[in-house]
């Protein structure tokens, strides 16, 4: 089995969304990059997950909701984001507004996730992405265990992020 076939069985995926979505971005040459826990599949052992958050320019979402809405995508607008969701998907995906992630794509590159050419924030980015959602207090609880466990799988692939982890999740690592 592929990559490609892998992601989409776990997401009971009778449509590819995520190439719909690539498509889209790519067509409207829209800049973005994947944050989360699929791009923390980008510089570690993979994991399955359902959600796929995106930053694009924040200037680019209504367009990006208005094409995705014509190819038949749900679009549903909250204080943090967009979600974007296709009968016969069950990947979730989130298009964050939060002003701190637009920094990130202009260090953003291109790599292959699960069989996807997607652009990807940098390492660095990932793992700060990471830090900001475990500190949010008003995530629940078990999406911060979540993003902790991303946290120490990052840095045991790459141990010098150890430098950039805050104190109070350092001492969590040990």
């Amino acid at each position: 089995m592929m990559a490609r076939d892998f992601m989409n069985a776990v997401a009971r995926g009778e449509v590819d969304i995520l190439q719909i979505l690539l498509t889209i971005l790519d067509q409207l040459k829209a800049s973005y990059c994947v944050i989360g826990g699929l791009a923390v599949n980008a510089y570690a052992e993979p994991v399955v997950s359902l959600d796929l958050d995106l930053v694009v320019v924040s200037g680019d979402i209504a367009r990006i909701s208005e094409v995705a809405e014509s190819r038949g995508l749900a679009v549903q607008q909250f204080e943090h984001g967009v979600n974007l969701s296709l009968v016969g998907s069950d990947l979730r995906i989130q298009l964050r507004t939060d002003p701190r992630y637009q920094a990130f794509l202009a260090r953003a590159r291109k790599q292959t996730v699960l069989g996807y050419e997607m652009t990807v924030a940098s390492l660095s980015d990932v793992v700060q992405g990471k830090i900001w959602a475990y500190a949010d207090p008003t995530r629940r609880q078990s999406k911060r265990q979540k993003d902790l466990a991303d946290i120490v799988r990052l840095v045991e692939t790459h141990p010098e992020l150890k430098t950039q982890l805050p104190g109070h999740i350092l001492s969590k690592l040990e």
